[in-house]
């Protein structure tokens, strides 16, 4: 223990202090704290935040909570490493006050009370040296009241009463006591709000046969021609499995047949040939100059570019020769092939970071620092939780030593404390359990669990992915296409979904959650323009959902995600509230894409900014329909017309 006070239980704090928590520029960040203190003077506790150049900025005045805790919101104005701190003190003036209007109301006149109108003046004019110019002359005016012998006590008293909101932001200080400092990474904005789109450049302009045989091999040039599509759709990350060469040695076929045809392309993930590895780019894609050239036009779109780092290899990639002792070997001397039994990857031997790590890290620390210098600065990481945590821990800050705006998102669909510790050794986002998410209830429970892990583990909710097709989608139809969408974009400030799902494919191979001629081993060109000409695309409605994002600030955070109670389980309800911009968003979405329902709310009107008799205005931002809302409303979803409503809230004046 140092110091006078006790401050202890501090938040956000990661495995008390050893990474630091997660913020983002301009995110109101909370902070809370136990203290408390001997006897009955009154003890005032703020938090003091210290930007990446180490300057200190104003402290904020923390609230007091039940127990002995203390609660603040800060906001970080800039991207790189602040730290903060608690600091307890003992408040001379507001024990002051609470003693003299205890005094005061239990009968003591002015004759009983020339202490204690001494005692404040005296403090008061302490007090002035610390309020700004402009409040000096109020408070000065209050000592010569308090000294005014003459005059009735109401009056001696009543200026320096009327100063709690001024010495409440500027208080008098003694005995100060400060806790260690803890520390926040803060990132740029994306790296919490975000929209993600996964297509595989292969594909785009690419042309097969009947039989589904490729024909031609799409290429950067003929992808660039989809981004325009992918912008007005609204998304802002655009996310490019691997672009490397592929492997020839144990290629699989289409739909994981262990065995390639002739002219088959092989899984992006199986990394490396004889044209190069990890730093390379496959040959039929173009050259590096060609993907410099897409990453401009992906920008000039409002696109950013995410690439796939996965830490793996084909047989055929250099590292297997230049570097054998990188990988295991089994006891006949073959390289151990991946397995995650029973699913067998013959295509791709995993890397053994036991094994000369010094040597691997320094590697795929050349091979990170290589893309971000052609301009990536967002890498979604393949399977992080099969590599070790402390390489994880070592790479990412090591990058950001360099480039603090490099992200990376992790894909680790595995138990939660694995998810939640990448989170907290740096990891900027996460894929999540949302797709298995499936009913009213288990996704409020769950977006609650996120809400709580939000200082180290931000969510990116996808409804699908080329490894993943939920059977809530292969047999939901339109209804649930919808759906699916609704939650993911407006539950979560980052969201993202792979091509196709606007085209509706629903197609799963025969017992498996993954769809039927994937993607990952074949290519599979989709006439676009003609899907949305016929109206078969859900690419307007997604387009629509991301304009509602980007127009209400409310929808760019995480923290302030808050559940209303609704009386029907096939229905959710939600609010997300910005206090800096008083926007607010209140929803309404159905989890059954086959029924009509009814639910009637009840809102929690304080978490919509407003007193509990309230009346206010909804605009549906899906529609344009208004109506005239209060606490109790009833609500009717039909999921074949509108199965979400996303209202902004209006307050009337």
């Amino acid at each position: 223990m140092a110091g006078r006070f006790l401050i202890e239980d501090v938040t956000p704090s990661l495995a008390c202090g050893r990474y630091p928590a997660k913020a983002v520029v301009g995110e109101l960040v909370p902070v809370s704290a136990r203290s408390y203190r001997e006897g009955h003077q009154s003890l005032g506790c703020n938090v003091v935040l210290r930007g990446p150049d180490g300057r200190q900025g104003p402290f904020t005045r923390m609230n007091p909570g039940e127990n002995d805790m203390w609660h603040a919101t800060v906001k970080p104005d800039a991207t790189g490493s602040w730290t903060f701190t608690i600091e307890a003190f003992s408040d001379p003036y507001l024990y002051w006050r609470d003693s003299i209007i205890k005094k005061i109301d239990a009968g003591q006149g002015v004759e009983d009370l020339g202490n204690d109108l001494a005692e404040g003046s005296e403090i008061l004019e302490r007090a002035a040296t610390g309020v700004p110019e402009e409040s000096q002359a109020q408070v000065l005016e209050a000592v010569t009241a308090l000294r005014k012998e003459d005059a009735p006590l109401y009056e001696r008293v009543s200026p320096a009463l009327s100063l709690t909101t001024l010495l409440w932001q500027y208080p008098v200080r003694d005995l100060v006591t400060e806790s260690d400092p803890y520390p926040i990474w803060v990132d740029r904005e994306r790296a919490l709000f975000s929209s993600w789109y996964e297509f595989f450049p292969r594909s785009e302009g690419a042309e097969v046969d009947a039989d589904g045989r490729p024909v031609r091999h799409g290429t950067f040039s003929t992808a660039t021609d989809r981004l325009p599509g992918v912008a007005r759709m609204g998304f802002d990350v655009l996310y490019l499995p691997p672009i490397h060469p592929i492997g020839r040695v144990n290629r699989k076929g289409r739909n994981n047949a262990l065995v390639a045809e002739e002219g088959d392309v092989g899984s992006p993930w199986a990394i490396g040939a004889a044209e190069g590895g990890h730093d390379a780019i496959h040959p039929e894609l173009g050259t590096l100059k060609d993907f410099r050239r897409f990453i401009k036009a992906a920008n000039d779109a409002g696109l950013e570019v995410a690439m796939d780092l996965a830490l793996q290899t084909a047989p055929d990639h250099p590292w297997v020769s230049e570097h054998p002792e990188w990988f295991t070997r089994k006891p006949d001397g073959s390289i151990a092939y991946a397995e995650n039994p029973p699913k067998k990857y013959q295509d791709i031997y995993p890397i053994n970071f036991d094994n000369d790590p010094a040597g691997i890290r320094q590697e795929i620390l050349r091979v990170v620092l290589h893309w971000v210098k052609q301009g990536i600065k967002i890498f979604r990481v393949d399977n992080p939780h099969t590599k070790p945590f402390d390489f994880w821990h070592w790479l990412i800050w090591k990058v950001k030593e360099t480039d603090p705006d490099v992200l990376f998102l992790a894909e680790a669909f595995t138990r939660p404390a694995v998810m939640h510790g990448l989170g907290r050794i740096g990891f900027t986002q996460s894929y999540t359990y949302f797709t298995w998410r499936t009913t009213a209830r288990e996704m409020r429970e769950y977006c609650e669990e996120l809400i709580a892990s939000a200082d180290h583990m931000r969510p990116n909710f996808w409804p699908n992915t080329p490894d993943i097709l939920h059977e809530s989608l292969q047999h939901g139809g339109p209804p649930m296409f919808k759906i699916r969408a609704v939650l993911a974009s407006m539950l979560s400030p980052s969201w993202g979904m792979y091509a196709g799902y606007e085209l509706y494919e629903h197609l799963a191979r025969p017992g498996a959650e993954e769809y039927l001629d994937n993607e990952k081993y074949q290519l599979r060109p989709r006439d676009w323009a003609a899907a949305e000409a016929e109206g078969r695309s859900l690419a307007p409605f997604i387009a629509r959902l991301n304009e509602i994002r980007r127009a209400n600030p409310a929808l760019h955070w995480l923290r302030n995600l808050h559940f209303h109670d609704i009386d029907n389980d096939a229905l959710l309800c939600w609010s997300k509230r910005d206090p800096d911009s008083g926007n607010t968003v209140l929803v309404v979405c159905s989890f059954d894409a086959a029924s009509v329902h009814w639910g009637n709310t009840t809102l929690d009107m304080p978490a919509l900014g407003m007193d509990w008799h309230e009346r206010f205005t909804v605009r549906d931002e899906l529609t344009g329909t208004e109506y005239d809302w209060g606490q109790h409303n009833a609500v009717r979803l039909d999921p074949y017309v509108q199965p979400a409503h996303v209202f902004t809230v209006h307050r009337r004046i």
